[in-house]
């Protein structure tokens, strides 16, 4: 079923059967098994309604892209249509202070004026060239995440209604109003709200988001206050998958093309926060799924904005520069009761070398023929299915895939060898991923792993600000905060760094917490762009202040930490937030 106009993963699922499939973490991801059908990421030109007429459902999204739900036996079909340029299968997706606030620059562009929460900053003087202080009034903050608690005080107004103007559950297929939401509250408990909206946040994740992008401290009398407290909140719960917990990419495709398009129509400048990721992919911004966020950001007045993930420290990534006449090894411990896993390989495809695997007891495996399509090697307890692919209309990378699966219960442990040999050497670059660390064992990592390029996707798309991680306490950079540069690009990411240690915030249910991750790095980024953006768009000062010039103002901005002689860099960007500095007042 071999197909150039369908990435390698899909190729291999769908020549994979359905016991590999159910054994793999990364082949079913898509596949409802029951109804035999796969949710497929399309780039298409031309009309879908012939599609629509046989009784396929399309879920048509801006730019020329759409999200198909298709029978696997007529896959084929689809791919043969002339309109149909390009098709992927979705991926899994991870979700990943005062003295925070203090950190970031933001006390002394904000008051309490008008937020009805009082404390911190309350007072505070105001600079020169602000006509008031800013506190993303008038502005949307969209957060795309694990849903978000409502019912807790931070997201209400002073007299009690809600800040949400639009809650969109994927998993109930329901997007809930405003009036809706305050009725559920005015019923005065959760449990009743609940009855009258049932949407909830199972993790805890986006409600700790949403209070540091926006939420107004109010229930603990604004001393957890977050960044655009006055903001218009619009939240996106992902919906959950037939087969595991974790959203697919699908989904926050679906959350974006939402979100994005009811700004536009409400004529508002819009701050969308994405706090999650995954490591599939050749890390260059060329997947649908990147080059979809790139043509949304171009879509109103908007700024997208996402964490670089907590892959720094996962040893989830080998990179190497071959030469002639140096074979190479690149060695990955499998921990025991490891149930599988998928490993990539991406090269140049001008680079010629060959593979060979060489198992935990010495025996070599290949070399692993270059052609086209699926192949499956044996030895003892598990079976490996590689994929050769050849570069994408989109890309020049060059993907081989590897997915370790176990012919009972778990793979054979140990140290698995990666043998290339150079045979035709013009980079020499390649790069290795294992899956995101919450799926391994923790002793399951590469030997000699680099942690550069750990940044998860989508923070390695061109026009999203990537935020990694630093403790301000300390004013040093968080080891476990993803890296860049981007791969073959050499496209700065992170942009910048926020604080995402120990970070205060609400908790599903009531009260605060203490969080860490760039989960809650990115959110302090996404709230302070709607605070550039109120002071531009809606105060008049820069009617254009979105997008890549928020981006700009920001790296400008960005304040340097110590230890470091060269700026930007693969940990901190330009540097870390402070949004007085990026504010252009009384500069050019």
């Amino acid at each position: 079923m071999e197909n150039q106009k369908r990435e390698n993963l899909l190729n291999l699922a769908l020549d994979a059967t359905e016991e590999e499939r159910l054994k793999s973490v990364n082949l079913n991801v898509g596949y409802d098994p029951e109804e035999k059908t796969w949710e497929l990421i399309v780039r298409h030109n031309g009309s879908l309604e012939a599609l629509r007429n046989e009784g396929i459902r399309v879920d048509e999204l801006a730019a020329g892209y759409a999200v198909l739900v298709v029978p696997e036996s007529r896959i084929d079909q689809v791919s043969a249509m002339e309109q149909i340029v390009y098709i992927e299968k979705p991926k899994r997706l991870f979700f990943a202070s005062n003295m925070a606030r203090a950190a970031s620059c933001l006390s002394t562009i904000q008051t309490s004026s008008g937020s009805g929460t009082g404390g911190v900053g309350a007072g505070a003087g105001v600079i020169s060239g602000l006509e008031s202080g800013l506190t993303g009034r008038g502005v949307l903050v969209a957060v795309i995440d694990s849903g978000i608690d409502y019912f807790h005080s931070d997201f209400r107004n002073p007299d009690g209604t809600t800040r949400i103007g639009l809650l969109a559950d994927q998993d109930r297929d329901r997007i809930y109003t405003r009036e809706e939401i305050n009725a559920a509250l005015e019923t005065g408990s959760r449990s009743s709200a609940l009855e009258l909206v049932p949407s909830t946040d199972p993790s805890g994740h986006g409600t700790a988001v949403a209070a540091i992008a926006a939420g107004n401290g109010r229930e603990g009398n604004g001393v957890y206050r977050g960044v655009a407290y006055e903001s218009e909140l619009m939240v996106v719960k992902l919906g959950t998958p037939l087969t595991d917990s974790f959203p697919r990419t699908t989904q926050l495709m679906k959350a974006l093309d939402l979100v994005v398009r009811r700004a536009r129509d409400m004529n508002r400048p819009l701050a969308v926060n994405i706090s999650f990721g995954n490591t599939y992919g050749s890390h260059d911004g060329t997947s649908l799924l990147e080059t979809f966020i790139n043509d949304m950001s171009n879509i109103g007045r908007n700024v997208i904005v996402a964490g670089t993930g907590n892959e720094g420290t996962g040893a989830g990534h080998r990179a190497g520069s071959l030469v002639m006449g140096q074979e190479e090894n690149a060695q990955l411990s499998i921990a025991p009761y490891e149930t599988g896993m998928g490993v990539q390989l991406w090269k140049s495809y001008v680079d010629q070398f060959s593979i060979r695997l060489v198992t935990p007891s010495g025996e070599v495996i290949g070399p692993i023929d270059s052609r086209l399509g699926p192949q499956t090697l044996r030895y003892g307890g598990t079976r490996i299915l590689i994929y050769y692919g050849k570069p994408s209309p989109f890309s020049r990378a060059q993907e081989v895939y590897f997915d370790f699966l176990p012919v009972r219960d778990y793979l054979d442990s140990g140290i698995w060898t990666f043998r290339l040999t150079p045979e035709r050497i013009v980079t020499g670059r390649y790069d290795m991923w294992l899956p995101s660390r919450g799926l391994l064992n923790p002793s399951t990592r590469f030997l000699r792993s680099v942690p550069e390029t750990t940044l998860t996707i989508p923070s390695t798309a061109a026009n999203v600000i990537s935020v990694g991680a630093y403790d301000d306490s300390y004013r040093a950079y968080a080891d476990f905060s993803g890296r860049g540069f981007t791969r073959q690009t050499q496209q700065v990411k992170p942009d910048l760094a926020a604080p995402g240690v120990d970070i205060v915030t609400a908790r599903r249910g009531g009260g605060y917490e203490a969080v860490t991750g760039t989960s809650f790095a990115a959110p302090f980024v996404t709230g302070s762009a709607a605070l550039l953006m109120q002071w531009g768009i809606l105060q008049g000062n820069d009617p254009f202040l979105y997008g890549e010039k928020v981006k700009a103002y920001f790296t400008r901005g960005a304040r340097h930490l110590p230890g470091y002689d060269v700026w930007p860099n693969e940990r901190l960007g330009y540097g870390t937030l402070c949004v007085r500095d990026s504010l252009p007042l009384g500069n050019s």
